[in-house]
């Protein structure tokens, strides 16, 4: 007979959840581990062939969804289990996260099903192929966001319908994740030409959740946010994206309030500094500043903008939670000049940059 072994990892399957609490409380009455055993295998192919686990319909309140894999990852947990003590709590933990939602009051992120968030990165090392290109996303304009990072920042600090503030918004990258995301979300651009673009490209992308995507010209050191929020009878936004210039590393325009314009390191550090000074009163207590930078080499010697960067943010009373490094592999540059920079780095002495920093830092 079949099981549920037999299913796609991916599959979805929608239980009753009325069935399959029934069939996990009598788990509960095993007297030995042999018994669950042998519970936990018959559960398995009933899930698969038995009519009374699929009789509802999507739409009633009484289904549960689970995908294949997580579902037998459970019960493997249970069944491999070398007490029937352990075995019992695995059982448990199942049923809770049936029957109970837990969330943390920063994100969507039920933690009795954290397993089941295999989009999600957990750790601090992210190797990353290629750019997230679907829908209205491009890679046209030069130094953009790559999307899959504001997608995880959203989804790890964020909830539907929170307010989210990128306050160098180019090519729109971030706000096109949160109207995916159902996040009102608002990015400052200095240039005109850029910002128009972005709000055409916005208008392109389905807003499923009919969620705010503004697009402000403006110089996101001065810009007046209380009186941009007043707008949609809000005081706060709960998270706050700078993905900056990297100093002088791209020229994006000849405006002097532009970071790629400059005069020097300490004056970058300056400007960022009113930047982000500027957006602290308006991000809510409590919640998340993602600052991506990456460093810089010139006459010779490494400069750790990165690090200076993140100085300035602690400066300012946040608190440091994590530092992510990532590495993009294929970008238009690193192909155009992969065997050049191998040359250079010899003569120079230097290693090759392949890695930038999201610094995820928390407001006290």
């Amino acid at each position: 007979m079949r099981n549920l072994y037999d299913m796609s990892p991916k599959e979805v399957l929608q239980l009753n959840k009325s069935a399959l609490n029934k069939a996990l409380s009598r788990l509960q009455s095993s007297d030995s581990i042999t018994s669950l055993r042998r519970s936990i295998s018959e559960l398995r192919e009933q899930l698969y062939n038995s009519s009374r686990f699929r009789r509802s319909r999507v739409s009633d309140k009484n289904v549960i969804e689970f995908t294949s894999d997580y579902l037998n990852e459970e019960m493997d947990q249970i069944a491999t289990s070398q007490t029937l003590e352990r075995a019992l709590y695995y059982v448990e933990r199942l049923i809770k996260s049936i029957n109970e939602v837990r969330l943390n009051g920063v994100n969507d992120i039920n933690l009795n099903r954290w397993k089941e968030y295999n989009d999600i990165y957990f750790d601090s090392l992210w190797n990353i192929d290629k750019r997230e290109n679907s829908g209205v996303h491009s890679a046209e304009y030069w130094g953009n966001f790559i999307p899959q990072i504001p997608y995880q920042m959203m989804k790890r600090y964020t909830k539907k319908g929170d307010w989210v503030l990128d306050t160098f918004a180019g090519s729109g990258t971030t706000l096109i994740e949160g109207q995916r995301l159902g996040r009102n979300t608002i990015g400052i651009e200095l240039q005109e030409e850029v910002a128009e673009k972005t709000r055409r490209v916005l208008t392109l992308e389905p807003n499923a959740d009919k969620v705010v995507s503004e697009v402000i010209t403006g110089d996101s050191a001065v810009v007046d946010y209380p009186s941009l929020l007043n707008r949609y009878d809000r005081q706060s936004v709960q998270l706050v994206l700078m993905h900056p210039p990297y100093f002088d590393i791209i020229k994006f325009s000849d405006d002097r309030r532009d970071l790629s314009n400059a005069a020097s390191v300490e004056e970058f550090l300056r400007m960022m500094g009113r930047v982000i000074e500027n957006a602290v009163p308006i991000l809510q207590k409590g919640r998340y500043l993602i600052v991506v930078i990456g460093d810089k080499y010139a006459k010779g010697e490494w400069i750790p903008l990165g690090f200076l960067t993140m100085n300035e943010v602690i400066k300012r009373g946040f608190k440091l939670k994590s530092i992510v490094v990532k590495n993009f592999e294929e970008t238009a540059g690193k192909r155009r000049q992969k065997e050049l920079w191998k040359y250079r780095a010899l003569v120079g002495g230097f290693y090759i940059f392949k890695h930038e920093y999201i610094f995820v830092f928390r407001k006290s």
